[in-house]
């Protein structure tokens, strides 16, 4: 189960792209005072764990409701992260536009730091995992990779000083080549399946 752990926590925290939500979250934030910077990371760490938490328990009614086969949907999934890695590569990742200041919620926690791409991870991984153990082990990775993604955002200061905002481009486009080759396993797996209960 450490193991389990260890690299369930590693995809979630490349899945929701941190390097890429702290130069959306610096940009969007530039124009507050740190106290505010704060409010708006806690806001929006929040709403990041409640949204993962959700999609991943209830992914499997969903599936029900739906009609929609596993398989299919990891297919479908794996194509969709395909799509934001490569933009997150080439460097023309839309940044959602706002209105208003209140901003923690929606865009910066859906859909900058919870895109389609991880929305459909988290609902098969929620159909995937049977066991009260495996789904305890699950919880805990998804609490530690929005950890982490949070306290990036709550002191972007530090990190944008010690980084520099040359390197977490580079940090994000990085992270973009890793979501590319997640996104290859979720396809890859899909259609071996399929086979499989073709034949």
């Amino acid at each position: 189960m450490t193991t389990h752990y260890i690299s369930l926590t590693l995809k979630l925290f490349f899945l929701l792209t941190p390097f890429f939500v702290l130069s959306m979250f610096l940009t969007m934030t530039g124009d507050m005072c740190q106290t505010e910077q704060k409010s708006i990371a806690r806001r929006t760490s929040l709403s990041n764990l409640i949204i993962c938490c959700f999609v991943y328990f209830f992914g499997e009614y969903f599936f029900s409701l739906m009609g929609i086969t596993l398989d299919a949907f990891r297919i479908g999934a794996g194509s969709v992260l395909f799509l934001n890695a490569v933009s997150l590569i080439s460097g023309k990742f839309k940044t959602p536009e706002t209105e208003n200041s209140d901003f923690a919620v929606v865009p910066l926690s859906v859909p900058v730091t919870i895109g389609p791409g991880t929305i459909g991870t988290l609902l098969v991984m929620g159909a995937d995992s049977k066991s009260f153990a495996t789904k305890i082990t699950d919880c805990a990775g998804i609490i530690t990779a929005v950890f982490a993604v949070g306290m990036m955002l709550y002191f972007s200061g530090a990190v944008e000083r010690f980084l520099g905002k040359r390197n977490i481009i580079i940090l994000s486009k990085l992270t973009g080549l890793i979501l590319s080759a997640l996104a290859a396993q979720l396809i890859f797996t899909g259609i071996l399946n399929f086979f499989k209960v073709s034949n």
